[in-house]
């Protein structure tokens, strides 16, 4: 345990959730008391999945664990650590590439936001090449992505 009343936030898109997102969560679980999985709502972003489905998903593939919960947020993911009273955020990461964002991003939310801390967790290897916008291009072109999701 990181500590005996860790809150932990794992944030992203999640458009969607993936195999390697889900691997993420499991082990987060590990490691800290209890995990909010942010669903962000990025206007940039055209997604497959409206806010709403993202979340109902993911509360589907955790309906047996009551330490995680699953909310959908907009604007700056420090001010929704602020919000629930979180003590980490945690990212995964696949490559080197991820790193560098990570890290640069890591940086900026310490500075914004200096009582949360980012935990990085590399991704299963297994896991490593498995991306959302991959699973959105199998999925629009009607292959099959169900090697890239989470099994329940």
């Amino acid at each position: 345990m990181v500590n005996s009343k860790s809150l932990a936030v794992f944030a992203g898109s999640f458009d969607p959730f993936s195999a390697g997102h889900f691997d993420i969560a499991q082990r987060a679980l590990k490691m800290f008391d209890r995990l909010i999985i942010a669903v962000g709502v990025n206007q940039d972003k055209k997604g497959m999945q409206t806010p709403a489905e993202r979340k109902a998903n993911i509360e589907n593939l955790f309906t047996n664990e009551p330490r995680i919960s699953v909310e959908i947020y907009e604007g700056l993911t420090v001010d929704f650590c602020r919000k629930v009273g979180a003590t980490h955020l945690v990212r995964g990461v696949r490559n080197a590439a991820d790193f560098e964002l990570e890290f640069a991003i890591a940086q900026a939310n310490k500075t914004m936001l200096p009582t949360v801390d980012t935990v990085l967790l590399l991704a299963a290897p297994e896991l490593a090449f498995v991306s959302s916008t991959i699973i959105r291009d199998v999925l629009r072109n009607g292959g099959s992505a169900a090697e890239f999701l989470p099994k329940k």
